[in-house]
């Protein structure tokens, strides 16, 4: 990395190479970015250093949770607006502080680029020099150019966004305008080829930009791809079997400050505890492994990703697992009791719930899908059996294991990718046909669970696989209880829609049209008279019977 003013007075460029340490660079990766002051804006140096800066805080302290694009996409859109409101308190101009911005960030095997402006992003792949960004400049006569798109410029900001993958060997080189416009694109190759992996390289590409006549700031970083993460499989591996797989656990016994109370459940993936933990004298759950997992790394690496994800989640509608205090002898987890039934127990006992009740429980669900949703996880696994009600009425999501998130998602591992994908009759229709999950995936599970709490049934006619998805048509809920309002009726066929585009937006879309009616959604759907008004079908059909009754016997008058 390398800057300079060159023959200017002031050094309005700013660039950085920001390598966490530890696990900060797994989740987050590195970040490299140069920033451009515009000229003739009054304070075009603070704004470069402000989004250099500023960036590189935030980034490193959004959620590690979320995606790349959806964490750098929140940085800079609050960053560009603090430059555009700043630039009008302090100077009074929408256009004080402003600055271009080009950004490289590698994480895992994947190079994230975004961009505005005219500062530039090129790759050396082998012999091959690829220009990577588009300029954003307009022409203004003959001579003249001016920035289209910056930092800072209006309070919205329009970023563009490039994901590709990387290879070990490939050179990512960052440079501002005083360089690239003094330093063709074959002499810059020419350059990088020559001097290879020379730590001044930077340094060399920049004083020939000025060689060249540059009258601009120069600035110059470069990042090589000398290895790449997740290449040694027997580290990955090791790092999962860190913690053996505890014993068979029975009543009375005492594992790291946890008395085992009783079993509560037993399955063929997990053992489920009530213990007390002793030091702080309440009721917990523990979760372990079975044993019959021990050798399963992707089981293995998903029962710890389970914890991972109820650390980062802080909803009263959420399952709340508990922050381990005391060093653990073995692998497992620990998590809040709740003295409780299943919705699918609450379903048992309540079949013909009223829609207030309904309402309440949908509501608090949803809840809990938007504290997953705000962290870009998607539970893929919503179904009654995974709600549970404690005796206050509070309602809680558990079971973490088919969890996806985005900012893992992204991290390249040995382990195939055969993540559950929810349970049958309440699974996404995009799942059966090979689509990506969206947090709408989830609303219609959410969907089904409030029309089957209604009506005792399943929203469509069959099963939804992937070989009868053009054949299922949705059974209006009228059908099944008249009693329910056409308004809740659409409400509920649109969050079950087999398409995801023509589902709720969010959940509490959903929710609120469950409240009252939606002038939005059409009333197209038939309902039999029959079911409509039993006494008058049935007045309908006497007449009818009597009628055909009449003409029957005159007819037979007239033949004798």
């Amino acid at each position: 990395m390398y800057s300079l003013a060159g023959l200017k007075p002031r050094n309005d460029d700013t660039c950085a190479v920001k390598i966490p340490k530890d696990q900060l660079l797994q989740s987050k990766g590195l970040v490299a970015i140069i920033a451009d002051g515009m000229s003739g804006s009054e304070a075009g140096q603070q704004a470069s250093q402000a989004c250099v800066k500023s960036f590189i805080t935030d980034y490193f302290s959004t959620p590690d949770s979320w995606s790349t694009k959806t964490s750098c996409h929140k940085v800079l859109a609050a960053l560009n607006r603090w430059l555009h409101a700043q630039g009008q308190r302090e100077y009074g101009s929408d256009r004080a502080m402003v600055s271009t911005l080009s950004l490289l960030v590698l994480k895992s095997t994947s190079a994230y680029l975004f961009h505005v402006g005219d500062t530039r992003i090129y790759r050396l792949h082998g012999k091959e020099l690829e220009l990577l960004t588009r300029d954003h400049r307009i022409q203004a006569g003959s001579d003249k150019t001016y920035l289209s798109r910056a930092m800072g410029i209006d309070i919205n900001i329009d970023i563009d966004y490039r994901m590709l993958p990387v290879e070990v060997g490939d050179r990512f080189i960052l440079l501002s305008d005083g360089v690239y416009e003094f330093l063709s694109d074959k002499d810059l190759c020419a350059l990088m080829i020559d001097t290879n992996d020379d730590p001044s390289i930077a340094k060399v590409i920049v004083e020939q930009a000025l060689a060249n006549g540059s009258d601009d700031n120069l600035s110059c970083v470069i990042v090589s791809i000398v290895s790449l993460p997740n290449q040694a499989e027997a580290e990955f591996y090791q790092r999962l079997i860190e913690l053996p797989f505890p014993p068979p656990l029975i009543q009375g016994m005492v594992l790291d400050g946890y008395k085992i109370l009783r079993q509560l459940h037993s399955a063929k993936r997990t053992e489920v505890y009530l213990a007390l933990d002793i030091e702080l004298n309440r009721e917990v759950v523990m979760k372990a492994p079975s044993i019959n997992y021990q050798d399963d790394p992707q089981f293995i690496n998903q029962f710890l990703q389970e914890e991972w994800i109820g650390r980062r989640i802080n909803s009263p509608h959420v399952l709340k697992v508990c922050a381990q205090q005391r060093p653990r002898q073995c692998l497992y987890y620990v998590t809040e009791h709740i003295a409780g039934d299943s919705l699918r127990q609450w379903m048992t006992d309540h079949p013909q719930a009223s829609l207030t009740q309904v309402r309440s429980i949908i509501e608090q669900i949803a809840q809990g899908l938007r504290a997953f949703h705000r962290l870009e996880m998607i539970h893929q696994d919503i179904k009654p059996e995974n709600i549970i009600i404690d005796p206050h009425g509070t309602v809680k999501i558990i079971d973490f294991g088919s969890v996806k998130i985005a900012g893992v998602a992204e991290i390249s591992t040995p382990l195939a990718d055969d993540n559950l994908l929810g349970t049958v009759n309440y699974t996404a229709p995009e799942y059966h046909q090979g689509l990506p999950a969206t947090h709408r995936s989830d609303l219609f599970s959410l969907g089904v669970i409030a029309y089957e709490m209604l009506t005792g049934q399943l929203p469509y006619d069959r099963h939804l696989t992937a070989r009868n998805l053009n054949l299922a048509r949705y059974r209006p809920a009228r059908q099944i209880v008249v009693s329910i309002p056409s308004w809740v009726d659409r409400a509920l066929a649109k969050a079950v829609a087999i398409n995801p585009a023509v589902r709720f937006e969010d959940s509490s879309e959903f929710t609120f049209a469950l409240s009252q009616p939606n002038p939005g959604l059409e009333d197209n759907e038939f309902i039999p008279l029959l079911q409509r008004d039993p006494l008058k079908s049935y007045k309908v059909i006497s007449f009818i019977l009597v009628l055909a009754n009449l003409m029957l016997l005159l007819l037979l008058l007239r033949r004798t």
